[in-house]
């Protein structure tokens, strides 16, 4: 499994390479200029990303933005879509629901739950069931 982190804080992003790290390669953007440029590159390579973990609040390009530009690539380049879960400490109803209409494939709210990590992991078929 290849992953981007896209996240600002670094706890957050520490905590989710370790999570993530223990299936797979793991990369890091600090804001959602990164995260485009990166997942940009990755389809240019032909090797997309598999999962991509997106803060919703971020200097310079916010998550909804890059989840925007991200999945115009995706469209653009054909290649099938990578799984996108947002995150964020805001857990309102406006925020979540403008991240699924973005098309996030999943939303946590901070601080980051291993178990509810690893569940959608799993939902998504990226790791076996447990």
């Amino acid at each position: 499994m290849k992953c981007l982190i896209v996240e600002d804080e670094f706890t957050s992003r520490l905590i989710l390479q370790k999570i993530l790290g223990a299936y797979g390669e793991v990369h890091i953007a600090a804001n959602g200029r990164e995260a485009v440029e990166a997942v940009e590159a990755s389809l240019q390579q032909q090797a997309p990303y598999d999962l991509i973990s997106l803060d919703v609040v971020m200097p310079e390009m916010n998550g909804r933005e890059a989840l925007k530009a991200i999945r115009e690539l995706e469209e653009l380049s054909g290649a099938p879509g990578s799984k996108i879960i947002m995150s964020t400490a805001l857990g309102d109803g406006k925020t979540i629901m403008a991240s699924f209409k973005a098309q996030c494939d999943g939303y946590l709210v901070k601080p980051i739950d291993k178990a509810k990590v690893l569940k959608y992991l799993e939902d998504f078929g990226l790791i076996p069931v447990v």
